[in-house]
């Protein structure tokens, strides 16, 4: 059954705005779980601009749903995982200047490097994710590094979405779409799971929530956004909500 990460990222943006102690991102996770979430993600950057290091501790100790930390593959980034010890880890690109992640991780250019950092935290018991676009070579790589997931980068599509105007039946739609799904195929094909991510919203989640063998998606600022006005739980829920009705069409042949 298909899950939803939900990223609390934004909430910490909130608080750094003011450099203060709320809104606290450890109350965003228990009202995501409360709201239906099946995980919470974070992302833990070099310059801590949003998510800090005290938060991921306290995530990781009182939550009470899986975590999943997105991460740069660094040793100090490795250092805290392999301490921290969250269900799993994802391995992301990072820019100082982007705001946020842009694009997908180059496994193929950083094998060497990648296959150490996944034997590290797999040694620890942590499961390893990648984040890349939806290209083969990518895939074929983050299989020989030994990662158990592929989250596949559905930034392309989201943003086609919108310029086509919302149509999800549109031919560049329908292409971006149905290059997920092959890069959905192969993943599973090669023994991963396959999840997606990445400006997902509530106009554009169901084409992507329905494709087959989807494990999770990964969403945040369309959540954190939505709950200003109308709650965290809620927003949660009418995500979840919409993903379950998806994939249980699809299911059916709908």
């Amino acid at each position: 059954m298909i899950e939803l990460g939900v990223n609390i990222d934004h909430v910490a943006t909130l608080r750094q705005a003011r450099r203060t102690w709320e809104p606290d991102p450890v109350w965003a996770a228990v009202e995501a779980h409360l709201g239906g979430a099946d995980g919470i993600t974070v992302h833990l950057r070099e310059d801590r601009r949003h998510i800090n290091d005290e938060d991921v501790r306290k995530l990781r100790e009182l939550t009470q749903i899986k975590l999943n930390l997105e991460m740069a593959a660094t040793d100090e980034m490795l250092g805290i995982a392999t301490r921290i010890r969250p269900e799993m880890a994802m391995f992301v690109p990072e820019g100082r200047q982007e705001i946020t992640t842009e694009g997908g991780l180059d496994v193929l250019a950083n094998e060497a490097e990648l296959t150490s950092a996944v034997a590290r935290l797999a040694d620890a018991g942590i499961m390893v994710s990648v984040f890349i676009d939806a290209i083969p070579e990518q895939i074929d790589a983050a299989a020989r590094i030994g990662a158990k997931v592929c989250e596949v980068h559905t930034g392309p599509y989201a943003h086609m979405f919108h310029h086509a105007g919302r149509d999800a039946e549109s031919p560049a739609v329908l292409a971006e779409i149905a290059r997920i799904r092959a890069a959905g195929e192969q993943i599973q094909s090669l023994g991963m799971r396959f999840n997606a991510g990445h400006a997902l919203n509530y106009y554009n989640v169901q084409p992507i929530a329905r494709l087959p063998g989807i494990r999770e998606l990964h969403i945040g600022h369309s959540i954190v956004s939505r709950a200003i006005f109308s709650g965290i739980r809620e927003a949660v829920s009418e995500m979840k909500r919409l993903m379950r009705e998806a994939a249980a069409g699809a299911g059916q042949g709908g």
